[in-house]
């Protein structure tokens, strides 16, 4: 399927990309939709065709799998994204990277401040970056302010994985890739994770490869 016209309203590009059934191709890392600051969602879809964009993102999140999918991802500059993680982690995960299962939820026009001044580093993947992972450093804990699909605010402190899938989210509706934050010395294969990195922790892969982690 080609890609909707970056010239079309954005009503026109989702209605090209909904017209195929299943899961939407995500966008991988080089394309320029992935480096634009989107555009702020002010009505531009009626109910109706939001409703069904959302479904769209839903399905080819669950797909990938992932926890999260910005409109970017699917090549739409529109400030939206959606994430649910079902978190089915070991124990010993889930009390290290605080990692608790998550609705669904959309996330329309999303912006985050870090709340106190604690970081948490882990290993961290992107459906736009497949086959790798680096450890990312972000605040433990984030203040979240948004809409939902329905325009209801959203006011919401996230700690653990869910801050962390946060701010992953968002910063891809501002342009940004984990990897323009990330200890680039950590870059693996999802194969060398699974390999010598499946620890809750990264701290022996900053041993092995050489970065720092935060205090």
């Amino acid at each position: 399927m080609a890609p909707p016209s970056d010239r079309a309203p954005l009503a026109e590009q989702i209605e090209q990309l909904l017209a195929s059934e299943g899961p939407l191709p995500i966008v991988a890392a080089g394309d320029p939709v992935l480096r634009r600051p989107t555009e702020h969602f002010d009505g531009q879809l009626d109910p109706a065709l939001l409703g069904r964009f959302v479904e769209a993102l839903r399905i080819t999140m669950h797909a990938a799998p992932g926890v999260g999918l910005a409109a970017p991802q699917v090549g739409v500059p529109l400030r939206i994204a959606v994430i649910e993680d079902p978190a089915p982690v070991p124990e010993e995960v889930r009390l290290t990277r605080g990692r608790v299962p998550q609705p669904f939820r959309v996330l329309v026009n999303p912006a985050y401040e870090p709340v106190g001044s604690a970081r948490a580093a882990f290993f961290e993947g992107c459906l736009s970056v497949p086959g790798y992972q680096a450890v990312v450093a972000r605040p433990a804990e984030v203040r979240l302010t948004c809409q939902d699909e329905r325009g209801r605010a959203v006011d919401e402190v996230f700690t653990g994985w869910p801050a962390r899938i946060v701010q992953h989210e968002t910063d891809h509706l501002d342009g940004l890739l984990y990897l323009d934050r990330a200890e680039l010395r950590s870059l693996s294969s999802n194969q060398a994770v699974a390999e010598y990195w499946a620890q809750p922790a990264p701290g022996e892969a900053a041993k092995a490869l050489g970065f720092q982690l935060p205090e």
